[in-house]
């Protein structure tokens, strides 16, 4: 079973939210999700974002894998924080 971090549309009508979830990458949409790691909401100002990143760590630790809107939205978040210069 391959795993997947994506968004899954919540809200009303004109008024989307997302939640971040791990679900398996063959399931529909709104199918069964494995585990929810955060909330993203585009539309409040600042586009407003809410990451668990030790979970997410954790999945991405297991071999799930982000989808490119995910794996922005991380990058923001400081998930993927640039590894340390060496020094020569």
């Amino acid at each position: 079973m391959s795993l997947r971090i994506r968004l899954r549309r919540v809200g009303r009508k004109n008024q989307p939210s997302y939640r971040i979830v791990v679900a398996d990458s063959r399931a529909s949409a709104g199918g069964n999700i494995v585990a929810m790691l955060g909330h993203y909401q585009p539309r409040a100002k600042g586009a407003q974002s809410d990451v668990d990143l030790e979970a997410v760590r954790a999945w991405l630790a297991k071999g799930a894998t982000p989808s490119e809107t995910v794996a922005s939205l991380l990058k923001k978040a400081g998930c993927f924080a640039a590894p340390a210069a060496k020094e020569a």
